[in-house]
């Protein structure tokens, strides 16, 4: 593995995002869009529902926005013979994809960032722990989903395909996370599951923060997602093919 040529591939992703206006609006404008959308309805209903609902969502949104684009857009390399000529150079396998984890992890920032300060700048968002804390666990989410869209995409053989992955590993995780049921309120099993899906950590890191905020709970919640994120990038490695068949 080399650092420059990681850097490389980085600085190769985001020239392309930077050019494709619509996967750029997809990246920065969906995540507020849809917090804002959310805080609509809840408006003018009794009760705090969006300090309920909101961190969650903030939690979930970058998440499943990264994960749609970087699976697509990864498959989108491999199905073009991209990927193929790209690794007749000294380029590896780990190279590329963690060449696309920072070049979407860039993006996350600036992503989470954005819908951060419409939740607590523009909608109200009540936060008890820090304001920054709140933005680390959103980009950690969306360095997750990252990290699971680049894992599934070796999987699939077109960009359908890639987008139909996401009923199996997103909305499980979705269901099971907490936002809509307490997870020790579960049947057992379903706990057991819930405890065992990345997601459902980022939604109790972005609910400490807004509740308690016990900064080392929410600490090792955000270490348990980037551990997730990181086997996520190393099956990745392992089970990437040089191109579609």
């Amino acid at each position: 593995m080399s650092a420059r040529i990681t850097l490389a591939v980085a600085g190769r992703v985001l020239t392309q995002v930077r050019r494709d206006h619509r996967t750029l609006a997809m990246l920065m404008v969906v995540p507020c869009a849809l917090i804002t959308l959310l805080w609509w309805m809840f408006a003018d209903l009794p009760g705090d529902l969006f300090d309920r609902f909101g961190p969650g969502l903030l939690a979930m949104f970058p998440f499943i926005v990264m994960f749609l684009v970087t699976s697509v857009t990864t498959l989108r390399e491999r199905s073009s013979g991209t990927l193929e000529r790209l690794l007749t150079m000294p380029l590896g396998k780990l190279d590329f994809l963690l060449g696309y984890a920072i070049a979407f992890g860039l993006l996350a920032a600036v992503q989470s960032t954005l819908a951060v300060a419409v939740s607590v700048g523009l909608l109200g968002l009540d936060v008890a722990g820090p304001v920054w804390l709140l933005g680390v666990v959103a980009v950690a989410d969306a360095v997750l989903g990252t990290a699971l869209g680049l894992l599934v995409s070796a999987f699939a053989t077109t960009e359908f395909q890639a987008v139909q992955f996401m009923p199996a590993f997103v909305l499980p995780q979705i269901l099971l996370c907490g936002l809509f049921v307490p997870r020790e309120a579960m049947p057992a099993v379903l706990e057991a599951i819930s405890n065992v899906l990345p997601l459902s950590y980022a939604v109790d890191a972005m609910q400490e923060l807004v509740g308690a905020a016990d900064t080392s709970a929410v600490w090792r919640d955000v270490a348990v997602v980037a551990g997730f994120a990181l086997g996520a990038l190393a099956l990745g490695a392992g089970t990437l093919r040089r191109r579609t068949p």
